[in-house]
């Protein structure tokens, strides 16, 4: 009996890899862009850690920088071809593109083509009022009863938004999975709830559930660069401060006040001047900085806040 039921479950490992190129945040990806580096824990891997290397490495001849554990997905309705119930332990990590060799053009994808609504660094997308909320509005409406079509509404607010309710960036996931309910993306066809195609939002749609993997990568991000500094991880040795706003923004998905962002970074003391000057907008120089040495040094044990102030 035992051996039975171990023979009917998988663990395969998955990896969200990110990067900040030219301002952008992009996302490794296979397939043409159509899933996440994976591949299945064998016996051989000396641990979870050592195994997913090896797969994203040989998957896409990149090597990876700083990892941790994301989550672990065990749905029940999540199976292979061959049946067996697979359990999937992904990994959120944080690099820079390169050139390696192998490394296929159309690897790394920015993730706002998955989630375009998203991106509120120019202010809200049009999609959300012109074709997201209405139709999750109507949506809504559809509840087999009042109080169902009261929490269903409320749902809507909170997640993007309305309704005297503040967008939340953090909400990644719980806006993917309200229109996977609604049956607004492809991906809810394989599972009972995809919708008329006419109904569907802009996005591109991932195989299995890497989409919904992505948006749990994107989620913690975002919350995670509020309050430790990893964000480090993702720019080169020397920078302008002007860069590291870019690059928070492009993570964040919205814009910064710049002098409250610069201001608070020098009070936490994050950076330091490297003496060196780089060519900045309009032709003028700009200070070079790096990350200070024991904020390095202390970033595993301590928790140092980016700070995200609000647009004025």
């Amino acid at each position: 009996m035992t051996d039975s039921i171990d023979r009917s479950v998988a663990a395969e490992l998955v990896a969200v890899l990110v990067a900040v190129t030219a301002g952008e945040p992009r996302v490794l990806t296979i397939e043409s862009g159509c899933a996440l580096p994976a591949g299945p824990f064998e016996v051989a891997h000396r641990s979870l850690q050592s195994g997913l290397r090896e797969w994203v490495e040989a998957q896409t001849h990149h090597p990876i920088g700083y990892m941790e554990q994301l989550y672990t997905f065990a749905d029940r309705d999540r199976s292979d071809e061959g049946g067996a119930r697979v359990i999937s332990v992904c990994y959120l990590g944080l690099t820079r593109e390169s050139g390696a060799p192998g490394v296929a053009p159309d690897s790394w994808q920015p993730w706002y083509r998955y989630f375009p609504w998203e991106d509120m660094r120019g202010g809200a997308p049009a999609i959300i009022e012109s074709l997201i909320v209405p139709r999750l509005q109507a949506w809504a409406g559809q509840g087999a009863d009042a109080a169902q079509r009261d929490a269903r509404r409320q749902r809507v607010a909170m997640t993007f938004g309305r309704d005297g309710a503040v967008w939340n960036e953090d909400m990644v996931l719980q806006r993917y999975e309200l229109m996977f309910e609604a049956g607004l993306v492809p991906e809810a066809d394989r599972h009972g709830h995809g919708g008329a195609r006419a109904a569907r939002v802009p996005g591109q749609a991932m195989r299995h559930d890497h989409r919904r993997i992505l948006a749990t990568g994107i989620a913690r991000l975002r919350a995670k660069i509020k309050y430790r500094p990893v964000v480090f991880e993702l720019m080169p040795p020397e920078f302008t401060l002007l860069q590291l706003q870019l690059a928070v923004e492009a993570l964040a998905g919205r814009g910064l006040h710049k002098q409250n962002f610069r201001r608070l970074i020098e009070q936490q003391e994050l950076v330091e001047e490297t003496g060196a000057m780089a060519a900045g907008a309009a032709g003028r120089p700009a200070k070079l900085f790096r990350f200070r040495r024991d904020v390095l040094l202390e970033r595993a044990i301590s928790g140092s806040k980016l700070p995200l102030a609000r647009q004025a």
